[in-house]
């Protein structure tokens, strides 16, 4: 029964050893830095039906093992541990989308920039208030249709380019605007464009930061500092990402026999993808009043 293990009570060192026990498993899952470095290879070399899977549901379950096992049941270690999630969220924010600025290949910078927003659904199970938490649980969300969407469009100019180097790429989105459109409405999506449901997740995520009574006002500043930096170097490198596509001029090996836009199964898929994140961006209580009521 798992209200019955909620209540168990149990000495505050082995509850931080069966807490650490927990925290680097999910770590790998999640990810969190510095056990991050499988993502972007698996997500480099697999499907991307794979990656939509990936990014969809299975890291999240790294995320949902931290809320109820290592939040719930194991309370007071997590109380100790908090802070640190906070740090190691902000840091690994700006260092997966500083390493997603580097990279070349297409499904590789989509990869980094899922570790980098892993790095809010962190900052919001740290911060042990139930607006961000209630942040993180939204994020997860959120962060599983983009990044769901934002891999099958990959794919999808995949079939079409055969490469997935961004610098072999530019000027497709001539040949290809009902791709570009969607390309570039999910990478909104993700950067946090307001009405969109990353918008507001970040936003609960910061402000739960600042409602925690417990962090020192220089903690605060600090870490919201941070989250700034990594907020505004999301754009930079998704847009640079359109821009290197979709803009300028078309190379010659990029033009293949299925150089076509998207069809009607594609276009269907993405919008039964991106319908919700509108609409969890209009009204996040639909989402966030399923999750309070099972708690």
């Amino acid at each position: 029964d798992f209200q019955l293990l909620i209540n168990k009570k149990y000495p505050l060192e082995l509850e931080i050893i069966i807490y650490l026990s927990f925290l680097i498993a999910y770590a790998v899952k999640l990810p969190i830095i510095p056990f991050h470095t499988w993502l972007p290879d698996t997500h480099g070399e697999a499907h991307y039906s794979t990656c939509m899977l990936l990014a969809g549901i299975l890291l999240k379950m790294g995320a949902y093992g931290l809320i109820r096992i290592n939040m719930e049941l194991l309370p007071h270690a997590h109380s100790f541990f908090a802070p640190w999630l906070v740090i190691v969220g902000a840091i690994q924010i700006v260092y997966a989308a500083l390493t997603s600025l580097s990279q070349r290949n297409l499904k590789r910078r989509i990869a980094y920039s899922s570790v980098s927003h892993m790095g809010f659904v962190l900052i919001g199970i740290g911060s042990i208030t139930n607006l961000g938490l209630n942040g993180a649980i939204l994020q997860m969300i959120s962060h599983g249709l983009i990044g769901a969407s934002l891999f099958f469009l990959a794919g999808i100019s995949y079939d079409r380019t055969r490469t997935l180097v961004l610098d072999q790429m530019g000027g497709i989105g001539n040949s290809m605007p009902k791709i570009f459109t969607l390309f570039t409405s999910c990478s909104m999506a993700s950067l946090a464009l307001p009405g969109m449901s990353g918008f507001i997740a970040e936003l609960m995520i910061f402000l739960g930061v600042i409602d925690n009574p417990n962090y020192s006002s220089l903690f605060k500043i600090i870490i919201i500092i941070i989250q700034g930096i990594g907020i505004i170097l999301t754009p930079i490198y998704l847009l640079s990402m359109l821009r290197q596509m979709f803009y300028g001029y078309k190379f010659s090996n990029t033009l293949t026999p299925y150089f076509m836009d998207a069809g009607p199964r594609e276009i269907f898929i993405l919008i039964c993808l991106f319908f919700p994140i509108i609409s969890i961006g209009i009204y996040p209580n639909f989402v966030l009043s399923i999750w309070n009521s099972k708690n």
